[in-house]
């Protein structure tokens, strides 16, 4: 048995961390399926789904907040305290630009839903139902190839939404001639890129802890 392994087996299972980012998770990913669902609604149905983000939104803030009081608790942590702190921070940071994209679309009052927001919204879902697979893979600590692989694919999301944001946005200025359409349109755009980009985020994380505990 490598040393490794020995180490492993002799070291208590985490019952605070891991569980608190099972909840993180799992609610990211119900948000930005809440986000996909409200794309493809009608814009008086939207509103349902608007206030579940938001709600969902603030949950993982509040798991946030408590990882951090968690961290200054704790003497033992399953890994490095500072990458529990960036993979949650990233984490949060996933939620709060997928909400800030809903919040856009409700204040900006968007009418129609053009077919490059519903694609990086599933691009986003995709992204997020990778984040939640690559961290229960983590909970174990042994073997890291599946969230090499998930992590791949979440680096491959992030460009295929950086070629769609880009597409998209070039039509919009060819094609659009109203003002306030182009604004609300980029508006919306970018705050679903820079999700994905938040995505690519948690993914170095996941990465970096997955080299170090090799």
């Amino acid at each position: 048995m490598a040393l490794k392994d020995i180490l492993n087996f002799f070291s208590p299972k985490d019952k605070t961390f891991f569980p608190l980012f099972d909840q993180a998770t799992h609610k990211l990913t119900k948000l930005s399926e809440f986000l996909h669902e409200a794309t493809n609604a009608t814009k008086e149905e939207r509103e349902v789904y608007f206030n579940k983000i938001d709600e969902l939104e603030e949950h993982i803030e509040k798991i946030s907040h408590t990882m951090n009081l968690e961290l200054s608790k704790n003497f033992i942590t399953p890994f490095d305290r500072e990458d529990i702190h960036a993979l949650m921070s990233a984490i949060e940071d996933v939620s709060s630009n997928l909400q800030e994209a809903s919040n856009r679309i409700r204040m900006y009052q968007v009418e129609k839903i053009s077919k490059s927001i519903r694609k990086i919204t599933e691009i986003n879902l995709e992204a997020c139902q990778l984040i939640t697979e690559s961290v229960k893979e983590l909970k174990e600590m042994k073997d890291f190839k599946n969230v090499f692989e998930c992590v791949k694919k979440i680096n491959k999301l992030d460009r295929k939404s950086d070629s769609v944001f880009e597409k998209a946005i070039s039509d919009i200025f060819e094609n659009e001639t109203d003002v306030k359409n182009i604004i609300k349109y980029k508006e919306v755009l970018a705050s679903l890129d820079k999700a994905t980009d938040k995505c690519k985020s948690v993914a170095r994380v996941l990465e970096a802890v997955a080299v170090k505990h090799s």
